[in-house]
């Protein structure tokens, strides 16, 4: 599922196409990810609609119309834009396009229909209604502090949990963890200050490199331990092997011998 630095990388890509340009029509193909108005429904919300500006918060992305109401786009595992101008340029698996009047197109393309797209009237109300905490890039230190305190789950746990800070998923919580030295199945409460704060600076250092690299993958530093990720096998620079559980309930990667567990 996109992260944050991947919903960054969408936001971009929607501001640099889409605001400001009235949407003249909108063509509904598959409503299924459409999750709290009908197909019908949406049309008409959305229809002469102008989005003036975004809002990302951890995963999740709020497009703010001219009438101060929202469009949520949390796009799973397979949700994408496409910006177009012909008809051959649609995408196969598009489930919904805006027209915009000055003739291009805005497709959100599905193929696994995990996508949640809302219509949103009270922005404040929605986040406040589904818990979601503090975007893991604007939390300060000293909040980030203040939310650990009495959590006795796991550090991995912690991190996913997006009511706590919103944001971080499975693949960037363990490498936080690596770059930390800490095994991700350490306790919060077990954690000192200073250590919550290396975990601290480096979730923030590691979203922030991933967003100025457009969170494109094989741009990311030969020494993330995103690279290294093969059970069984030595770690960045050799050292340590890699090991594979379960911890939250996800997949886990971490390095035996150089993770320490608290």
């Amino acid at each position: 599922m996109p992260e944050l630095p991947e919903v960054s990388t969408f936001q971009k890509y929607f501001d640099g196409t889409s605001l400001h340009q009235r949407i003249e029509s909108v063509e509904v193909q598959d409503a299924m990810i459409i999750r709290n108005v009908s197909g019908e429904e949406f049309i008409d919300r959305m229809t002469g609609r102008t989005f003036l500006s975004t809002y990302r918060r951890g995963k999740y992305l709020f497009a703010r119309m001219d009438n101060d109401e929202h469009l949520l786009l949390h796009f799973g595992m397979t949700g994408d834009l496409n910006y177009y101008s012909e008809p051959e340029e649609r995408t196969k698996y598009e489930r919904f396009v805006f027209h915009f009047d000055n003739g291009r197109h805005l497709g959100f393309d599905c193929p696994r229909k995990f996508a949640k797209i809302r219509y949103i009237e009270d922005l404040a109300g929605y986040i406040a209604d589904i818990k979601l905490g503090e975007d893991a890039l604007v939390i300060t230190d000293a909040d980030f502090l203040k939310q650990t305190e009495g959590k006795t789950a796991t550090i991995k746990g912690f991190l996913l949990n997006q009511s706590h800070l919103a944001g971080v998923g499975n693949l960037y919580a363990d490498e936080i963890c690596y770059q930390t030295g800490i095994h991700p199945a350490s306790r919060v409460n077990n954690l000192s200050e200073t250590q919550k704060l290396d975990i601290y600076g480096a979730m923030q250092r590691i979203l922030q490199e991933a967003i100025n690299r457009n969170a494109y993958y094989k741009d990311y530093p030969e020494n993330w331990f995103w690279e290294w990720r093969k059970e069984g096998e030595p770690g960045p620079n050799g050292e340590g092997i890699v090991q594979r559980t379960k911890i939250a309930g996800r997949t886990t990667y971490y390095i035996e011998g150089i993770q320490e567990l608290y």
